[in-house]
C-alpha cells in the first residue's frame, strides 16, 4: 500500500538487516526483543507464523518503521500488535498510523489469526483510541507495567506506566467460562460487551485433591516484572505459588502477574488464595488459553493510579472495579 509517500506493507526476508538497523539506531542494543537484531532468526520466524513484521517504507526503500503481529501467549491463534517503532526523524510524519491502519487491516485477511490483542499505554490515549476505531474491545488493565524509564525520551510520564488489554475477535468460539463468585459483577460486566459469546458459571469447586499445580515463570527485568502462567493448578497451589514468589524476590520485581484459565471449575478457590496473597483483579485475556485466561496482579508500591488515563467510559468502568479489588486486598 502506497499512501502519502509512504509504502506500507509486510515484511520480506531481504528486510531483515535493514529491521535490525531500524532497531540499532533508535535503541542501540538495548531493545528487550532481540530476534528484531538476529537476520536469520527473525526470518525464521517470520516463516513459521512467530513474527509477521509490517513496514513502512519511503520512496527509495529505505525503512523508516516497523510493527509486527506475533504470538504472546499459550494459544497459537492469538496474536498480539505491537512492537512498534518509527525512526526519530519521521515521528511527526503519518507513519506509526498508516502502519496501525495497515495492520488492522490485513491482520483479519492471514490464516491462523483467530483473534488479535493490543495493549493500549495510559500515559496517552492515542494507542486507545485507535484500538476503539479498529473494533478491540477493553478486558482487562495490567497496572503499572512498564516502568517510567521505558518513556523518558517522549516525556509522557513521570510514574510507571499502565496498559489497557483490548481484543478483537475475527474467529468465534463461543464457550463456559468458570468465573470467582467475588467477582461476577466484573465479568458479566465485561462480556456483556464482547464480540463473542460466553456461558458464565460461578466458581464453586475446590482445588482437584489428585492435580499437581505447574507454574512456568518468566522475569523481565527491563520491566521489573515477574509472570507466572499456571497451566495446572492443584492442592498444592499456595505452597508452589509461596515458593515461586520467594524465587521472584531474589530479581527485585516491582509487579507481579499470573496467568489463571477460565475452564478451571475450581478457579474461584485460585483466586482467594491469590487474593489472602495481595493479589487483586487484572482481568479477562480472551482466547488467551484456546479458552480464556484470567489475569491477577501484585504491585509491591503504591500504584500510580493518577497516571493512568482512559480513553472510554467501559475501560473507567474496568479502572474502578480493579482499584476497588486492590483496595479490598491491601488490609
Amino acid at each position: 500500500m502506497s499512501e502519502r509517500g509512504y509504502k506500507i506493507d509486510l515484511f520480506k526476508p531481504g528486510d531483515a538487516p535493514g529491521v535490525a538497523q531500524l532497531f540499532r539506531v533508535v535503541y542501540g542494543d538495548g531493545y528487550p526483543v532481540k530476534i528484531v537484531y538476529n537476520p536469520e532468526q527473525l526470518v525464521t520466524g517470520f516463516e513459521n507464523g512467530e513474527y509477521i513484521p509490517i513496514l513502512a517504507r519511503t520512496p527509495d526503500n529505505r525503512i523508516v518503521g516497523y510493527t509486527s503481529l506475533y504470538r504472546p501467549a499459550p494459544h497459537r491463534g492469538l496474536y498480539e500488535a505491537g512492537q512498534t517503532l518509527v525512526l526519530p526523524e519521521y515521528r511527526k510524519t503519518p507513519v506509526a498510523g498508516l502502519m496501525f491502519r495497515y495492520t488492522m487491516r490485513v491482520a483479519p485477511t492471514i490464516s491462523g489469526i483467530e483473534a488479535l490483542f493490543c495493549e493500549g499505554v495510559c500515559n496517552h490515549t492515542h494507542v486507545q483510541r485507535a484500538g476503539v476505531i479498529f473494533k478491540h474491545i477493553e478486558t482487562a488493565i495490567e497496572i503499572d507495567l512498564m516502568p517510567a524509564e521505558s518513556y523518558e525520551r517522549s516525556q509522557t510520564t513521570s510514574g510507571r506506566v499502565s496498559t489497557v488489554d483490548m481484543f478483537r475477535s475475527f474467529v468465534q468460539k463461543p464457550h463456559v467460562v468458570y468465573v470467582p463468585e467475588v467477582y461476577e459483577d466484573y465479568f458479566r460486566y465485561v462480556y456483556n460487551g464482547f464480540d463473542d459469546s460466553r456461558t458464565v458459571i460461578l466458581s464453586t469447586d475446590g482445588l482437584p485433591s489428585g492435580g499437581s499445580t505447574e507454574i512456568a515463570t518468566q522475569v523481565f527485568d527491563f520491566a521489573q516484572l515477574a509472570r507466572l502462567t499456571v497451566s495446572e493448578a492443584g492442592v498444592n497451589f499456595k505452597t508452589v505459588c509461596d515458593a515461586e514468589e520467594k524465587h521472584i524476590a531474589e530479581k527485585h520485581c516491582s509487579i507481579i502477574q499470573v496467568l489463571l484459565n477460565l475452564s478451571w471449575p475450581w478457579i474461584g478457590a485460585v483466586a482467594d488464595i491469590l487474593r489472602n496473597k495481595g493479589f487483586f483483579l487484572g482481568g479477562i485475556l480472551p482466547r488467551w488459553f484456546g479458552e480464556d485466561g484470567f489475569l491477577m496482579q501484585k504491585v509491591l508500591m503504591r500504584p500510580n493510579w493518577e497516571g493512568i488515563n482512559l480513553y472510554t467510559d467501559r475501560a473507567g468502568q474496568i479502572l474502578r472495579f480493579i482499584k476497588d479489588d486492590w483496595e479490598r486486598t491491601q488490609t
